[in-house]
């Protein structure tokens, strides 16, 4: 492929993961018409974990995990996508879509903070401080309406509360897995990553006797297979490579696109609100967001953090970069 064609398919591929995962937050609120949420997350996990791995094991011919990288794999996976995803899909039954994907998208100051305190961490800067405030601030906006009246002890508090958790577990796998690389492709620890967290969630799903509520729906069939495919394999797929072509500042403003298209999903689809608030609170919360990753201090450090890259395949940028979203 000539150096042309080669930067616009990176780009293409940094499209499709805007897009992409913008849409997982309205095919997760579909699939939770007739799902329960910890069934209809591990089933999705377990699906495109195998299809991945068998993939990647059996047609590329890409090595198992040895050893100590099983451990730290299964940490990752279960922190991202066991907690982290599975979070945003069992608050979804009561948090709009749009509003779910706006309260992920807060992780980069759960990074920051993660990284602030640990010794051996990046280092927020004053800009990336006020970042986080001014994010904190769009979330007050967004969500304070609705924390007077009913919906004060309601489900809705607890799926915001729920959604944090999640953001928090899913900063805390990013930060592991940034400290703890293994030497498999991508793609296969992304597989691993993908069963380990499907069989823990169809375990909670099991032992929350979940499986008399299971129904298949046109809808909510629909909306499982377009997450093993889209969602899973293919928008990871296309990180992947994206991530291997393009600079790291221009493949991570996905973070800001997907929001938006949650919101406007969620609108057109399924007639979510989308008042003046709303659009306000997006926008200071995507600004916060933008201030902490580009708060120079941190910036530099990643700079001057050593790299150690072996080959394309074994290189792991994205190990702990399965999405911070759905």
């Amino acid at each position: 492929m000539t150096a042309g064609r080669e930067k616009w398919a990176a780009y293409g591929a940094w499209a499709a993961v805007c897009f992409f995962w913008g849409t997982t937050y309205l095919a997760i609120r579909i699939g939770l018409e007739t799902m329960p949420p910890m069934l209809f997350a591990g089933l999705r996990f377990i699906i495109a974990g195998s299809v991945l791995f068998l993939i990647m094991y059996r047609q590329r011919g890409a090595r198992l995990p040895l050893g100590r990288e099983w451990f730290d794999i299964s940490v990752v996976g279960l922190a991202l996508l066991g907690v982290g995803t599975g979070v945003v899909v069992w608050a979804e039954q009561w948090v709009p879509s749009g509003m779910a994907a706006l309260l992920v998208a807060t992780s980069p100051f759960w990074v920051a903070g993660l990284e602030r305190v640990t010794n051996s961490g990046e280092r927020v800067g004053a800009r990336g401080i006020v970042g986080m405030l001014i994010g904190f601030g769009g979330l007050v906006l967004l969500v304070a309406p609705d924390l007077f009246g009913a919906a004060l002890s309601g489900p809705f508090l607890l799926g915001v509360l729920a959604l944090q958790v999640g953001c928090a577990s899913w900063s805390a796998g990013s930060v592991y897995a940034q400290r703890h690389p293994v030497g498999v492709s991508p793609m296969m620890s992304a597989s691993v990553q993908m069963l380990i967290a499907g069989v823990a969630l169809l375990t909670v799903g099991t032992l929350k006797g979940e499986w008399p509520a299971v129904h298949f729906s046109g809808r909510t069939l629909g909306a499982l297979l377009y997450l093993i495919v889209f969602g899973s394999i293919v928008a990871y797929g296309a990180y992947t490579y994206a991530i291997q072509k393009l600079p790291l500042s221009i493949v991570s403003t996905y973070s800001y696109i997907n929001p938006v298209i949650a919101v406007l999903l969620g609108w057109a689809v399924l007639a979510e609100p989308l008042s003046w608030r709303v659009g306000v609170a997006t926008a200071i919360i995507l600004g916060g967001v933008a201030l902490v990753k580009t708060s120079p201090k941190s910036l530099l450090a990643w700079m001057r953090r050593p790299r150690v890259v072996k080959d394309a395949q074994s290189a792991q940028p994205a190990n702990g970069s399965l999405r911070n979203a759905a």
